[in-house]
């Protein structure tokens, strides 16, 4: 057995550029509350990603949840079945009504041709997710959107750094969410942001994050405590001296993930579309009928031999209790969804994965591919040296 490997490992910089950062929050005694690395990020991260305005928050979730509330959505919001539960849950936490609608079989975003017969007099927004950092179809659902007067919040999680036709895609919608998770391509430990296209809303926002205080005895708004801290903006400041080799990193090993699995028969992989500038974030493989075990059974082996898969996004948000009770969350409305979430299964990618656990990560694909589900690995072995 050899050392546990993940489907992702966060990028971790030398603890001796950290120092410095740490030792300057101690001697200033600035923990939060907008302080002097908080504000530098947000600026750098704004330069980086070729955005107006950045706010910081504590976690990519709260980043959801005032996104919703700066906008001043209600009623119904036509959503994708096909995410982290997040995505729905902040919907629920603000009062409002998640619409499922299914997923393009290519890009397993959010189809634009199922939105528009999803809106009815109380449907206020859309929120698509770009699903492994892969673009939603941006211009349809726009048109949509400035059709029926709807407001467009992306859930833009995976999709650090991601261009399209050479510009961000961060900047499509009214608005745009990151999570900088430790598991996402670009992290502050925990943390997220909004993407905002003005100053006026950037204000708004940064009211919200921070209990609707305007100044010492003036709050403007019933806002929520969302502030991201000195500690963690100090750790995002480090990693963006990284950011550009750790992206590197990543498509080289997802190239080579490619040409590894290229002949596996049943086991199949997508790339971006030429215009895209993609960020790696994910190496989804598609396990089909003609693979001889069944995804869940590849995952279940993996794990055996300490390589820990995931099954994103497997069950489905529509399938959860909270949510089997909406009209659109009934599996037949979901075939694509449905059918995609049984297939799917993304292997390990992160910087710092070697050449060698790599290969045994594909050799065990091929080895567990000549066996039926009632074979374990090692009485295949058993049996080619008898």
């Amino acid at each position: 057995m050899g050392d546990n490997i993940f489907v992702t490992s966060p990028l971790l910089p030398p603890l001796e550029e950290f120092m410095p950062y740490l030792e300057k929050i101690w001697q200033n005694r600035i923990l939060t509350n907008g302080g002097e690395f908080h504000q530098e990020l947000e600026e750098a991260l704004a330069r980086y990603l070729g955005v107006k305005h950045v706010c910081l928050f504590a976690n990519g979730t709260l980043a959801l949840l005032t996104a919703l509330q700066a906008l001043r959505v209600t009623g119904e919001v036509i959503t994708t079945p096909y995410s982290f539960v997040a995505t729905s849950h902040t919907l629920l936490w603000n009062g409002l009504t998640p619409v499922f609608a299914d997923i393009d079989p290519h890009t397993f975003n959010i189809d634009p041709q199922r939105i528009e017969e999803l809106i009815t007099p109380q449907t206020t927004a859309i929120m698509p997710v770009h699903c492994y950092g892969i673009p939603c179809d941006v211009d349809k659902i726009q048109k949509i959107a400035d059709i029926y007067g709807l407001k467009v919040i992306y859930d833009a999680a995976h999709a650090f750094g991601v261009k399209k036709s050479g510009q961000s895609i961060l900047n499509c919608g009214d608005l745009s969410i990151l999570s900088f998770h430790a598991t996402k391509v670009f992290n502050t430990i925990e943390g997220g942001a909004i993407i905002c296209p003005d100053i006026k809303m950037k204000q708004r926002i940064d009211y919200l994050k921070n209990f609707g205080f305007a100044g010492e005895t003036t709050v403007v708004a019933p806002g929520i405590n969302a502030k991201m801290n000195e500690v963690q903006a100090a750790f995002g400041l480090v990693q963006m001296k990284h950011i550009d080799a750790a992206l590197a990193a990543r498509k080289a090993i997802y190239e080579r993930y490619c040409e590894l699995l290229n002949d596996v028969e049943g086991i199949s992989y997508f790339n971006a579309p030429e215009n895209v500038e993609w960020n790696h974030a994910y190496f989804p493989v598609i396990v089909d009928e003609s693979y001889p075990v069944s995804r869940d059974a590849l995952y279940e082996k993996l794990k055996e031999d300490n390589i820990y898969t995931r099954r994103y996004f497997y069950p489905l948000i529509s399938s959860f209790s909270m949510y089997r009770h909406l009209p659109s969350a009934s599996p037949d409305k979901l075939p694509v969804a449905e059918t995609t979430s049984q297939k799917i299964l993304c292997l390990p990618i992160f910087p710092d994965l070697t050449h060698e656990d790599q290969d045994r990560i594909v050799r065990l694909i091929r080895q567990y591919g000549a066996i039926s589900e009632n074979q374990s690995p090692s009485s295949l072995i058993v049996e080619e040296l008898a």
